[in-house]
């Protein structure tokens, strides 16, 4: 169980918070890129660690990331016009480029010079391979630029993002990430022979009882959860990775595949997951890059948004419709009768987490009981409270934050004998710079 206070400094991502003050020290993904898909065109509405905020995409190509309020009066930026490399505030013409600085001030006598003491607060952004990055942090010259291989790999290499908008806190939705046990059965076939719904495969294992393995790092953890392969001796590892402050990457089950799964904080209440993935030795077909925003469709695909940023990428299969539970499938072929599409099944679980009182979208972990395959989830509470604290009281940030190199790494997947050095033999395999292709294998 988890004290309630620390509870509250694991979930809190406001500004002012200690959490909040720790992930705005990263770079992180926020925006798919073709939501600005050309200069000067119309802006959008974006809200992350609980602050409301407008993006847009300059005459320069370049994107600019403002807080929503016009430093003038507070009129909302969202309607600001769009136009020769700035954003200009339609209540009064106040305009603005995209390091915040007011480049125009029509509404003052010529002779002003008061411009030049007016600034909006704006972000650090970066579009790379489909998907905007921002800084939110203080540092007016950001930490290194994210080394992750989604970020260096050729554009063409890198497939368009794959978005899902959660109704719950950001560590709840995470948390489903780097436990591998529940895939034995929320994710699991009931027959060896049998697909689940639209032939997907799902898993059906042997060993339903992994062993765990947790190796802390500099930039977070990676993890063994060990199963029984086969009869002489072999066993599969699933080998994860969780970097600070909200990215994991799977057990490799492709060849030459990477990802890297974003749990990104909307609010204390919302999380937008987006998932990036690259081939490393060939370009993403138009057919898959097709298949990533469609991968819904099995379930109905995305309710309309609204102009709240928290209705985009909600899928219509939800908690108000039991995220289409059907319990013939549940009876027949698979043990959760919700779809297996993209992580709905794994929503379902942890956008309802019930406390005493409730459905809360925040939590209540004082009240829980972990077993031996929680491992992974405590070594990750642990150490995001802890960094948040160091930050708090000493000014101590993580390691990954200025040292790209620590992102260089990979998850992988193996098959070994009984008693092998998991870590050791699958080291290479799980650098990004190791030269090889992704260590995987494929359950029956």
């Amino acid at each position: 169980m988890l004290p309630k206070e620390e509870n509250e400094i694991l979930c809190r991502v406001g500004p002012g918070t200690p959490m909040g003050n720790l992930l705005r020290q990263y770079w992180f993904p926020a925006i798919p890129s073709f939501e600005l898909p050309s200069p000067d065109c119309p802006p959008i509405r974006v809200r992350l660690l609980g602050e409301d905020m407008v993006a847009y995409r300059d005459t320069e190509g370049r994107v600019g990331l403002f807080t929503q309020a016009c430093p003038h009066r507070g009129a909302s930026m969202f309607f600001g016009r769009n136009e020769e490399a700035g954003l200009r505030c339609v209540y009064h013409g106040w305009k603005f480029d995209i390091t915040g600085e007011c480049v125009d001030m029509p509404s003052e006598p010529p002779e002003s010079n008061f411009k030049s003491k007016v600034k909006i607060r704006a972000y650090h952004a970066r579009d790379v391979n489909h998907v905007i990055w921002v800084y939110m942090g203080p540092r007016e010259t950001p930490p290194p630029f994210p080394r992750f291989e989604v970020n260096t790999l050729p554009i063409e290499q890198v497939g368009q993002p794959r978005l899902m908008m959660e109704e719950a806190n950001w560590f709840q939705n995470l948390e489903g990430d780097i436990d591998s046990v529940h895939i034995d059965y929320l994710h699991g076939r009931l027959h060896a022979d049998k697909m689940m719904a639209g032939g997907i495969r799902g898993f059906f294992t042997l060993d339903r009882s992994p062993k765990l393995d947790v190796r802390p790092t500099e930039y977070g953890a990676y993890y063994s959860a060990r199963r029984k392969w086969d009869d002489n001796g072999n066993e599969w590892h699933r080998i994860s990775q969780f970097i600070m402050p909200f990215h994991t990457m799977i057990a490799a089950g492709q060849k030459d595949r990477v990802t890297l799964r974003s749990w990104v904080p909307v609010d204390d209440h919302y999380t937008l997951q987006i998932v990036q993935s690259g081939s490393t030795s060939t370009a993403i077909s138009k057919e898959e890059n097709e298949a990533a925003p469609n991968i819904f469709n099995i379930v109905g695909g995305y309710a309309p948004h609204t102009s709240d940023p928290r209705s985009k990428y909600y899928t219509a299969a939800n908690k108000n419709n039991d995220y289409l539970r059907d319990f013939e499938l549940e009876k027949t072929t698979q043990f959760c009768g919700i779809i297996f599409a993209g992580n709905l099944q794994d929503r379902a679980m942890t956008e309802l987490m019930c406390n005493e009182d409730g459905i809360e979208p925040i939590y209540d972990r004082s009240k829980e009981h972990l077993g031996s395959t929680d491992q992974m989830v405590i070594a990750v509470r642990r150490m995001m409270i802890r960094a948040a604290k160091q930050f708090r009281d000493e000014g101590i940030l993580p390691p990954n934050i200025d040292n790209d190199q620590l992102d260089r790494v990979r998850s992988a997947s193996a098959i070994l004998p009984v008693g092998a050095d998991w870590s050791k033999d699958t080291e290479v395999a799980r650098n990004s710079d190791g030269g090889l292709e992704v260590a995987y294998v494929t359950p029956t």
